[in-house]
């Protein structure tokens, strides 16, 4: 890097950073956008299998075109899930040997997620924490948004740690 603009660089739509020292500048800002993601009804269908939750306004197309939201809706579980497929389309961390999921704090479910919709990630750093071994834990503030609707579908602090 040569200091000019701020940590990272772009290769299409990913933002790329070549170590971790490049994220705490980063606190308190949007860092990236990940590519959108369709939600099929065949996702929704193994998610149910894998979960056990076959609530009708999941599974049963015909019934759930009848309901609250003319059409099947994702479980919220499953729109929580595709955090790391959102981070992955959006922020590779070079350098690193492993990162993990640590956790997650305030998740919330604002929006319905009808079959046949699109969703993508806003992700801000919001803190950055120095670990043993050479890690860092970080905080991501992700706002994840359904294409064409102004108020998010879900909103939730992911908390992973990255290793050098």
């Amino acid at each position: 890097m040569t200091g000019e603009g701020p940590p990272g660089h772009y290769i299409g739509g990913m933002r790329i950073f070549e170590s971790l020292a490049e994220l705490p500048p980063l606190v308190g800002q949007d860092v990236a956008v990940s590519d959108w993601i369709t939600i099929t009804q065949q996702q929704v269908d193994q998610f149910a299998e894998a979960t056990g939750d076959h609530q009708w306004i999941h599974v049963d197309v015909e019934r759930a075109k009848a309901g609250p939201f003319g059409a099947p809706i994702a479980h919220g579980f499953l729109t929580l899930s595709l955090i790391p497929r959102f981070f992955e389309s959006a922020v590779d961390i070079r350098g690193t040997r492993m990162g993990v999921n640590y956790g997650l704090n305030r998740v919330r479910f604002t929006g319905p997620v009808p079959v046949g919709s699109r969703l993508r990630a806003t992700l801000k750093l919001q803190e950055c924490q120095d670990l043993p071994d050479k890690g860092v834990q970080t905080t991501w503030l992700v706002t994840v948004h359904r294409e064409g609707v102004e108020k998010p579908v879900c909103v939730a602090e992911s908390i992973s740690r990255r290793y050098a």
